[in-house]
C-alpha cells in the first residue's frame, strides 16, 4: 500500500468517526429544536402544540443517549450538549408555557412558581453532572427534569384538549408547578429504568401489558401519559415513606 492509499484510508477513518459523533448530536439538536419549537408556540398562543413539542423533545433525549450507548460514541461534548439541551427543552420551555398560559394573571405568585421550577431545573441537571460518576445508576435523585416537564406540560395538554378554562384552575395549576420545581431538586430516590434488559426473555403478560398501554395512548394520549408521569412523580414519596417505616420497625442492634 503507497502513502497514498494509506493517507486516504485515514481520512475515509476520520470521516466515518465524524459521521457516527454526529448521530446522536442530530438527536440532541432535534430536541433542542422540539423544546424551541414549544416556546414559539406558547407565544403564539397554540399551548396544545407546545405541549406536544415538550413531549416529542422527551423521546429525543431518551434517543440521544441510547444511540450514543449503542455506537459507542459517548463525549464530553455530547453530554454538554445534552445538559443545554435538556435546560432549554425541560426547564426554561416549561416554565415559559405554564406561565403565559395559566399564571400570568396571579402576579408575583405566578413568575415564583414559574422561576422555582426554572431553578429547580437547573440545580437538578449541575447535580446530575457532578454526581454521575459516583451515582447509583439504579436511581435517580431528585424528580428527573423530563418527567416534571411531562408533568406541567400534561397539565396543559389536557386542558386545552378538554377547552377547560386554566383561569378555573390556576391553583392547582400553580401547585403542580411548584411541586416539579421542588421535588427535582430534592433527595427523593427515583428508579432510573437502566436495570431493565431488553436482551433477556420477558413472560407474556408483559407483553400484554405493554399492548394495551399502547392501545390507551392512541386512544387518550394526554390523560395516559400524565397519569403515567403522575404515578411516577409520587412513587419516589411512596418510596421513601416505606423505607422509613421499614427503619422504624427494624429493631435497633444492641
Amino acid at each position: 500500500m503507497t502513502d497514498f492509499d494509506t493517507q486516504r484510508a485515514l481520512q475515509k477513518n476520520r470521516i466515518r468517526r465524524r459521521g457516527i459523533y454526529l448521530l446522536p448530536n442530530l438527536f440532541t439538536t432535534a430536541a433542542l429544536f422540539a423544546g424551541f419549537y414549544a416556546i414559539v408556540q406558547a407565544m403564539n398562543q397554540r399551548f396544545d402544540q407546545a405541549a406536544v413539542a415538550i413531549f416529542v423533545a422527551m423521546v429525543l433525549d431518551g434517543l440521544d443517549g441510547r444511540v450514543a450507548r449503542l455506537t459507542r460514541t459517548q463525549s464530553a461534548f455530547g453530554a454538554e450538549f445534552d445538559s443545554l439541551s435538556d435546560m432549554v427543552s425541560f426547564g426554561a420551555a416549561p416554565a415559559l408555557i405554564v406561565y403565559e398560559w395559566a399564571l400570568k394573571g396571579m402576579g408575583k405568585l405566578g413568575w415564583i412558581a414559574a422561576f422555582v421550577y426554572v431553578a429547580g431545573a437547573a440545580l437538578r441537571l449541575a447535580r446530575f453532572n457532578t454526581m454521575l460518576d459516583v451515582a447509583d445508576k439504579r436511581w435517580f435523585t431528585g424528580l428527573p427534569s423530563p418527567a416534571a416537564a411531562a408533568l406541567v406540560a400534561g397539565v396543559v395538554w389536557i386542558v386545552e384538549d378538554n377547552a377547560i378554562d386554566p383561569a378555573n384552575l390556576r391553583w392547582w395549576i400553580w401547585s403542580v408547578t411548584l411541586f416539579a420545581g421542588l421535588t427535582m431538586v430534592s433527595n427523593v430516590k427515583y428508579w432510573s429504568f437502566k436495570s431493565i434488559n431488553l436482551k433477556k426473555s420477558v413472560p407474556f403478560l408483559a407483553i400484554f401489558v405493554i399492548v394495551l398501554a399502547i392501545a390507551l395512548l392512541s386512544y387518550q394520549p394526554a390523560i395516559v401519559l400524565f397519569a403515567g408521569f403522575v404515578a411516577y412523580g409520587f412513587s419516589g414519596y411512596v418510596g421513601l415513606a416505606w423505607a422509613t417505616l421499614r427503619r422504624r420497625r427494624t429493631p435497633a442492634p444492641p
